[in-house]
């Protein structure tokens, strides 16, 4: 049985014009498909392209050429207000520096989507405890990121990712300023939760070692698909 592609991007190119400089083309007709509880691990070098396609993909940024389409819809037809509630609801973004709220405790960070979706607290409340529970932080919940540690603060940032039970994770260096020991234990705890739940995941990183860990391995260049394994 074929599996079902989710998310497509098709001969999809990014020019950015700054004003008083040369165009410059990021990505030059690059196609991609993500599969029902795919692991696609994105790789290059610095300019490459990747967190660009991983904006595109995420509907963060728009194609200068080409389409981005989510079981076959052609997202780029989606008012503004939709692409957000796409967003919200269908696909899970942790990046780098986690953007948790500072003032906020690592619930009430978890909590945040479902409360933007207008969802009952009750119901935001239960979801991100058990979500929370799942990353080993059930004692750390009431804990505000000031006082997590770098490890947790990425766990909170999953957590938040997962609240809305989305079919798409999109990460970028998620675990980037984390020492090998805490990202490999981040990355295990990631495995564990994708094999519960089967969402897809689709990771920009520089880590070769970590990239082993996807089924698939996409290398940039300048812009273009180099190869895929």
């Amino acid at each position: 049985m074929s599996k079902t592609v989710l998310l497509s991007a098709q001969n999809v190119s990014k020019v950015f014009n700054r004003r008083g400089e040369t165009p410059v083309e990021v990505l030059k007709g690059l196609n991609l498909e993500v599969m029902v509880a795919d692991r696609i691990a994105i790789l290059g070098k610095s300019g490459a392209g990747k967190s660009t396609l991983l904006h595109i993909l995420g509907t963060l940024e728009a194609p200068t050429t080409g389409n981005v389409e989510f079981k076959g819809k052609n997202l780029s037809e989606l008012s503004e207000k939709k692409l957000a509630q796409f967003r919200n609801h269908e696909i899970g973004f942790v990046f780098q520096f986690h953007y948790l709220m500072l003032e906020f405790s690592a619930l009430e960070n978890v909590m945040m989507p479902a409360l933007i979706a207008q969802q009952s607290r009750k119901k935001a409340t239960q979801q991100a405890e058990q979500l929370l529970d799942w990353m080993g932080l059930s004692d750390r919940m009431k804990h505000k990121p000031s006082q997590l540690s770098g490890g947790e603060q990425s766990r909170v940032a999953i957590a938040r990712a997962l609240m809305m039970k989305p079919k798409i994770l999109l990460t970028d260096e998620m675990t980037g300023n984390l020492d090998a020991v805490t990202g490999n234990q981040v990355m295990e705890l990631l495995d564990k939760i994708q094999k519960l739940i089967g969402l897809a995941i689709v990771s920009v990183t520089h880590d070769e070692v970590l990239a082993k860990r996807y089924h698939k391995i996409l290398r940039l260049a300048d812009g273009r698909v180099l190869s895929a394994h």
